[in-house]
């Protein structure tokens, strides 16, 4: 630094000392106002936007995928991609230790780096290329997150791009930056400012072709309660998949009929007190979790068993088995299973069939189950699926499916059965009935907006 710039900056620092500004009350106001700023934009994301919520932590569920925050997400694909090159193979602690130190240092050490006088962008060329060749990083290793690096054995064409896009363009392009500014120093400005510029759009558009050609694959969705009645409510559907066949929609069962390998067992009644005063809900969840081997009950919990129920789905039986069935716990007021249908409206399966198939007939009808091969699990199986397809014939009120809820067995030429009343063990409310009945009778619509297309409101009278 030359004699006279020393002088110029000595003169400002002096002047800015003799003009001063007070820690109390003015820096203090200022940290104070952008705090409170801070504050209330936390608190509006908070409520407009929030956090998805997840479920209970499972330390049994080995099939859970632990995932960093979304501010970590661009070093977790870097090391991903940087497992991927040829001869390194994956050394976490080069991706993970050393080369973020090297960032961290070269923070640390930037002042006593970069002496120079000028604060005019203009002249700092270098450290903004830098900067924004970084940052442009960051933003496409969080896109490129979800992405998968590698499918298997062989090449794969979008890890190839992601190495290209989050790891060798910013490389090459710091190596050159750095030979311009170091080395080259008769390099003009315009070049540095090219080569920023032309990494980032190529980094930005090797990101998109990526995106493009390899879709982000979506985590699945866990359904999470936010309060007892929907507990509860999930509780029941999850009781009426896993637990009814062999216990009953009301835990009264003590002899298991109709379940394959387990005929004939004698069970103990869940819905007494004998139980539910026994067990806390800690012991309710365990036996849940790890099963009663002895008595034919497999384990649900997913320590055992890797399609099998998380803890908070766990958590939800015991919660609607104690508050539906132990009388010291008042059921507090339910929502309805599906929205009541109106005169002249049509039921749609999304909205309504849905949730009733969940809650009486996915327990037997879905893959494994001795059900004729008729599947309820969704829209298609429950119109194509079965050996006695089709079951449901739209417009058709004698449709096999429609009888055999009606208490009607299907019996051949013989008079021998071969379909019994549906549900076996429980008959389904007249309304019920009739949503199936309205559903089948117009044409089975899936979506809401069908249904709606479908649906014929009488004309109010008008009123003198």
């Amino acid at each position: 630094m030359k004699e006279d710039q020393k002088k110029i900056i000595k003169k400002r620092y002096e002047k800015s000392l003799m003009d001063g500004e007070r820690f109390w009350p003015d820096s203090i106001y200022k940290d104070v106002l952008m705090a409170l700023a801070i504050l209330v934009v936390l608190i509006l994301l908070a409520t407009f936007i929030g956090v998805p919520v997840e479920p209970k932590a499972d330390p049994s569920d080995t099939s859970y995928i632990p995932r960093p925050e979304w501010y970590f997400l661009f070093l977790f694909k870097f090391l991903a991609i940087y497992g991927q090159i040829p001869l390194i193979g994956k050394i976490e602690w080069l991706a993970a230790v050393l080369i973020p130190g090297i960032f961290i240092a070269l923070l640390v050490f930037l002042p006593f780096i970069d002496r120079s006088p000028h604060r005019y962008y203009g002249k700092r060329i270098f450290a903004i290329g830098f900067m924004a060749i970084f940052v442009t990083s960051m933003v496409c290793l969080t896109y490129l997150s979800d992405v998968p690096t590698t499918l298997g054995e062989g090449f794969f064409l979008p890890g190839l791009l992601q190495t290209i896009a989050g790891l060798i363009i910013p490389v090459v392009a710091y190596v050159l930056l750095g030979l311009m500014n170091f080395v080259f120093k008769k390099t003009s400005s315009k070049m540095m400012i090219v080569t920023t510029v032309l990494s980032i759009f190529l980094a930005a558009g090797f990101t998109i072709a990526t995106l493009v050609i390899a879709p982000p694959v979506k985590a699945e969705e866990t359904v999470v309660a936010t309060d007892l009645v929907e507990q509860i409510n999930l509780g029941q559907d999850l009781y009426s998949v896993n637990c009814v066949e062999c216990h009953g929609d009301d835990g009264k069962v003590t002899v298991i009929e109709g379940v394959e390998g387990l005929e004939g067992t004698q069970v103990m009644a869940i819905n007494n007190n004998d139980v539910l005063y026994t067990l806390n809900d800690a012991s309710m969840a365990e036996v849940i979790a790890f099963g009663r081997p002895d008595a034919g009950m497999n384990p649900f919990g997913k320590a055992y068993n890797t399609e099998g129920l998380s803890k908070s789905e766990i958590d939800y039986i015991v919660t609607f088995m104690r508050y539906s069935w132990d009388d010291r716990f008042d059921l507090p007021p339910m929502k309805p299973l599906y929205p009541a249908l109106a005169d002249g409206e049509v039921p749609s399966y999304d909205v309504h069939i849905a949730p009733i198939v969940k809650r009486y007939c996915v327990s037997c009808h879905r893959e494994g189950k001795d059900n004729n091969n008729f599947l309820m699990t969704t829209y298609d199986e429950i119109l194509n699926s079965g050996d006695n397809v089709p079951l449901l014939i739209a417009g058709d009120e004698a449709s096999i499916f429609l009888k055999v809820i009606q208490e009607q067995e299907i019996l051949d030429d013989n008079g021998e059965v071969i379909i019994g009343v549906m549900p076996p063990k429980k008959v389904l409310s007249a309304d019920v009935v009739d949503v199936f009945l309205r559903w089948i009778l117009n044409g089975m619509p899936q979506t809401a907006l069908e249904a709606a297309d479908l649906s014929v409101f009488p004309t109010p009278i008008p009123t003198p």
